[in-house]
Parts: structure tokens; C-alpha cells; sequence
């Protein structure tokens, strides 16, 4: 059974000129293990993809699958389920300036009833900021700030990662750091990351390339040699 499965998915939003089809259709299948590149033009839909993979957002029709558990956005546990489940990263960090780093990255186990300091202290030794536990947001790069969202995302050991564009504002020094952190970390633990970019050469390494266009992916199946 795939960790993360979207079977016809359709998603559209009404626009001065009419009704707006982002997706037409759509079918995605993600093993465990498996790290997957979503490709495509900005505007393709490759963020509404990954709102709906995430149970973000509601599909039009279609349904989303975690480990074979269809996905409603509205049913109630729906919150605790994803942090479980789903890792998130975006281009934004989305960090909370009022905490420290250690704070940042053992949010998710507040949240859901779990302390996870020692999981949370080993992504930070692993991502080179172990030392950086107690500094502030202010005091860390963007790169950094980047690394700490994504050792937020980890903690709580997901079974797959959603990343959308989560090195698009780092220069290429950090955007290598960052995937790579988070390529071989899902790949250590067996789980599964869906990237979405605009960059195919970072993601060369992927085991699949799927490019988003008119509303479907071409190219899923094929593997990259």
C-alpha cells in the first residue's frame, strides 16, 4: 500500500473569466522510500496539489489516501492525524519568532500531546545546529531558519514530507544543504518526500520526475535512471 495516494483529482476556482480547472484528473502514487519531484510553470498547480496530497484544502472530486486512510479535511481529527503522518516544509519557514530554535522544532509533540526533545535534538546535531538549540531566530541565516523548519517537520516521524519550494528563496550553497538534509533524512527513516520545484537540477537525484501540465502529471511511472 502507498504511503500517499491521490486517485482523479480535480480542483478548480472560479475566476473573472469563469470556472478555472488546476487540476484535471489527477493520479499520484508515492512508495515508501521514494522521493518524488513535482515539476511544472509557476501557476501549473503544483501548491494546490500539494494543499490537497496534505488534506489542506478539499478536492472538487477525487480522493487523497494516507497509508489507505481517505482523506477528509473536515472530519474531526483530522489535525492529529496529519501531524503523524504529514511532514510540511514551504518556501516560507513559517516559524514562530517567539521561540527558540529547540522550541520551533518540538512544536508539532506540544501540539499533540508528545514530548519529543531528544528526537528533536537529534535533527539539529544531524542538520549542523546542535549548538544552535537556545539561539533565536534572529540570530540564524536563512539557511539555518530553513533547516530548523525542517527538522520541525521531521520530529514527529512522518511518513511522508511534503515539501513546496523549500529552498526557492535560499541561495544554491543552502538550497544543496537543505534537500540534501531532507532527501537523505526521509531516506534514512524509510518514508517518502514529494518536492515540489521549479528547480530540476537540485532534484536530479530524484527517483521520479513528474512535470505538472494542464492539470495532469506526465511522466508518473517513470523511473529516473
Amino acid at each position: 500500500m502507498p504511503v500517499l495516494a491521490g486517485e482523479a483529482l480535480r480542483k478548480g476556482y472560479a475566476s473573472p473569466e469563469g470556472r478555472l480547472e488546476v487540476l484535471r484528473g489527477l493520479d499520484l502514487t508515492v512508495a515508501a522510500g521514494e522521493v518524488v519531484a513535482v515539476l511544472g510553470p509557476s501557476g501549473s498547480g503544483k501548491s494546490t496539489l500539494l494543499h490537497l496530497l496534505a488534506g489542506l484544502d478539499r478536492v472538487d472530486a477525487g480522493t487523497v489516501r494516507w497509508d489507505g486512510y481517505v482523506v477528509d479535511p473536515a472530519a474531526p481529527g483530522l489535525a492529529a492525524r496529519r501531524a503523524a503522518h504529514v511532514g510540511l516544509v514551504f518556501q516560507h519557514h513559517y516559524l514562530l519568532a517567539e521561540l527558540n530554535v529547540l522550541e520551533n522544532v518540538t512544536l508539532p509533540g506540544r501540539i499533540v500531546g508528545r514530548r519529543v526533545d531528544a528526537e528533536a535534538r537529534e535533527l539539529l546535531a544531524a542538520m549542523a545546529l546542535g549548538s544552535r538549540e537556545r539561539a533565536t531566530l534572529q540570530a540564524l541565516s536563512g539557511g539555518e531558519r530553513q533547516r530548523v523548519a525542517v527538522a520541525r517537520a521531521l520530529v514527529l516521524g512522518p511518513r511522508v514530507v511534503l515539501a513546496d519550494e523549500p529552498t526557492g528563496s535560499l541561495d544554491r550553497a543552502n538550497a544543496l544543504a537543505v534537500y540534501a538534509v531532507l532527501r537523505d533524512t526521509v531516506r534514512a527513516r524509510g518514508a517518502a518526500l514529494v518536492i515540489v520545484t521549479h528547480d530540476e537540477a537540485l532534484v536530479a537525484d530524484a527517483d521520479r520526475h513528474v512535470r505538472l501540465e494542464e492539470g495532469r502529471l506526465q511522466g508518473h511511472g517513470v523511473a529516473v535512471a
